[in-house]
């Protein structure tokens, strides 16, 4: 913790993130899933005990697998964890998983990193992150 945030009290922020699958697969959706929670954390340095919860949507095209089961794979057994369907906007972005952390820490709105991957970067270019191809 920086001298900067140690001033601050602790408080739930939220930290966005999304990515696109390949396949309506169980292995395509848990491997996606994998890939945005840990650049999530990286990006972050969130601890699995600060995280207050996660609520994963996904597309309509994607029921193959649980984001959950995925994020339990990795370690959160703990963390409140809810799953549903995204709103099925006509033009929206397909094959894709959004996800929102809820996270108990001292930094401050602007200080957070929100990850978006693959083609899910388009969704908020302001926030992408370069991932090799």
């Amino acid at each position: 913790m920086t001298a900067m945030q140690s001033d601050r009290p602790t408080r739930c922020q939220g930290v966005r993130g999304a990515i696109t699958v390949e396949a309506n697969t169980a292995a395509a959706i848990r491997a996606a899933t994998h890939e945005l929670l840990r650049a999530l954390v990286e990006a972050n340095q969130i601890v699995t005990e600060d995280i207050g919860g996660a609520f994963f949507t996904t597309t309509v095209d994607l029921n193959a697998e649980y984001p959950a089961a995925a994020a339990r794979e990795l370690g959160w057994h703990d963390v409140a964890i809810l799953c549903g369907h995204e709103m099925n906007v006509p033009e929206g972005m397909p094959m894709c998983l959004r996800v929102l952390v809820l996270w108990n820490t001292t930094r401050a709105p602007q200080e957070i990193q929100h990850v978006y991957l693959r083609e899910a970067q388009a969704l908020r270019p302001d926030r992408a992150v370069n991932t090799p191809a």
